[in-house]
């Protein structure tokens, strides 16, 4: 089983590291796995003037899954938007077809202190958030910065879905919910936007399939303030790409730190990339404070949905939950005067644990 490792920018490579430790402790144990690393990002840009190299794609397409680290940094902010490091994973995404991203939200019971909400409002959370990912403002045409006619400049983007691509997530996110509490919530702006009207009703009609599952519709500004009035509502979301994007980083907050979520962008095949959803910080990058147990969380997601190994996705899962339990913190999930460890010290309290 293969495994293209794109570490990217700033503590993309420290992070992934680590995940790829823990997975060549599995191979040990047996698992059939291979692990090759390939330039992202920046790092893409400096190895070949391009964020996406050649080689890179060839060796995603050569693999049956992508670990990811993080792409982007102050030093390629002023190249052309065709060569910024961001555009790397997103032609990723689009080569790929990776049109449904899964963002779990789950509060760790040692962890509750560390949400911005009060401990009793998200003891308990498991949220999953499914967001469209190939289609939506993101991509959609025409798109650009013009000149009017009165001599000013303006910026334009195209919101557009189609009803194939509105109901394929759909069905994603049903089909999750069948392995949960049976219960979505989809979200959209219905009362304001075509687009999301036709959201609305494609996904109302596909429901039809999925009488087993209770579906609920809520518009995007109240989903944002229920998410931080009583969060625990939630089972399954599912929305599109740029409702998704914002969602599902305020969801983040909630479980105390952004450097525990990982996630999943599939597609129809299974193939997937596997990501920690925090971005590059380069502010700590190469100093071993960056909390990589989102990146070794997304490696289990990684061996669930592409690799079908669930007995070793639970192994990393459980090995994360004592190393929690113990007490080991970095910097970011710990409470005010708790000892911190580093990056590295982390990756080595999951490997003892696992």
């Amino acid at each position: 089983m293969k495994i293209a490792v794109l570490p990217g920018d700033g503590i993309g490579p420290e992070i992934t590291a680590q995940a790829v430790r823990v997975l060549e402790a599995l191979a040990a144990d047996g698992l059939p796995l291979e692990m090759a690393n390939a330039p992202v990002g920046g790092a893409g840009v400096d190895a070949a003037g391009d964020p996406l190299p050649a080689e890179t794609l060839a060796l995603c397409e050569a693999s049956d899954a992508i670990l990811f680290g993080s792409v982007g940094g102050p030093a390629y902010d002023s190249l052309p938007r065709p060569q910024r490091p961001e555009q790397g994973l997103l032609r990723l995404r689009k080569h790929f077809d990776l049109f449904a991203n899964l963002r779990p939200a789950l509060v760790y019971p040692e962890l509750a202190h560390a949400s911005s909400l009060r401990p009793e409002l998200v003891a308990g959370l498991d949220i999953l958030i499914i967001r469209e990912l190939t289609g939506d403002i993101y991509f959609g045409q025409p798109r650009g910065i013009r000149q009017t006619e009165s001599g000013e400049r303006e910026g334009f983007d195209t919101m557009r879905y189609t009803e194939g691509e509105i109901r394929r997530i759909a069905r994603t996110a049903f089909e999750a919910a069948r392995k949960r509490d049976r219960r979505v919530c989809s979200v959209d702006k219905a009362n304001v936007l075509e687009t999301t009207q036709l959201w609305r009703d494609v996904v109302t009609e596909t429901h039809a399939d999925y009488p087993d599952i209770a579906l609920s519709h809520m518009y995007v500004d109240n989903a944002a303030m229920q998410l931080v009035r009583a969060p625990r509502q939630f089972d399954v979301i599912v929305t599109g790409n740029m409702f998704g994007d914002i969602l599902s980083d305020e969801a983040s907050m909630l479980t105390g730190s952004i450097g525990m979520l990982p996630s999943a962008s599939l597609n129809a095949r299974g193939f997937g990339l596997y990501e920690p959803i925090h971005g590059s910080a380069p502010d700590i990058a190469g100093q071993d404070k960056a909390n990589p147990l989102a990146t070794i969380i997304s490696a289990a997601m990684l061996l669930r949905y592409s690799l079908d190994q669930e007995a070793a996705a639970q192994r990393i899962e459980r090995a994360v939950s004592r190393v929690l339990a113990s007490g080991l913190r970095t910097a970011d999930i710990a409470a005010e005067g708790e000892a911190t460890i580093g990056t590295v010290a982390m990756g080595d309290a999951v490997l003892a644990a696992l």
